[in-house]
């Protein structure tokens, strides 16, 4: 299983934006579905977005969309979550996962939809004050 590594969480005002960068080392595949999670205390978590690194499709959750940005760096083994025009209902602690893939082809939609997820990193909690 990857290791994974998630970063970047802080607190900002609401209108601000953050870059979380999630490291993935140890087990290597062509191709992953990673995405991102939240969770706000006492609730479940929530897919964000999800990205299959072999062709880059990705997906978003409705909350996020034309907000938040989902990319990976194959060279540097790096996924990303830029953040913009955060609201303070995105208060949570972010997580990546990942799920390795046999070849290409698969959609940003699939992973979000329909993985099981891995591995997974600890917590970088994001607060957005109003």
């Amino acid at each position: 299983q990857a290791q994974l590594v998630a970063s970047g969480g802080d607190s900002v005002e609401a209108g601000g934006s953050l870059r979380l960068s999630c490291v993935a080392s140890g087990d290597t595949h062509d191709s992953y579905c990673m995405a991102w999670f939240r969770q706000i205390s006492g609730k479940e978590r929530e897919g964000v977005a999800a990205i299959a690194t072999g062709g880059g499709s990705t997906y978003y959750a409705d909350s996020v969309k034309g907000r938040f940005t989902i990319s990976h760096d194959n060279v540097r083994n790096t996924l990303y979550l830029q953040m913009n025009s955060l609201k303070p209902e995105d208060t949570a602690m972010f997580y990546c996962a990942a799920y390795p893939l046999m070849g290409t082809g698969y959609s940003g939609s699939w992973c979000f939809r329909s993985v099981s997820y891995t591995s997974w990193s600890r917590g970088t909690q994001v607060t957005v004050s109003s």
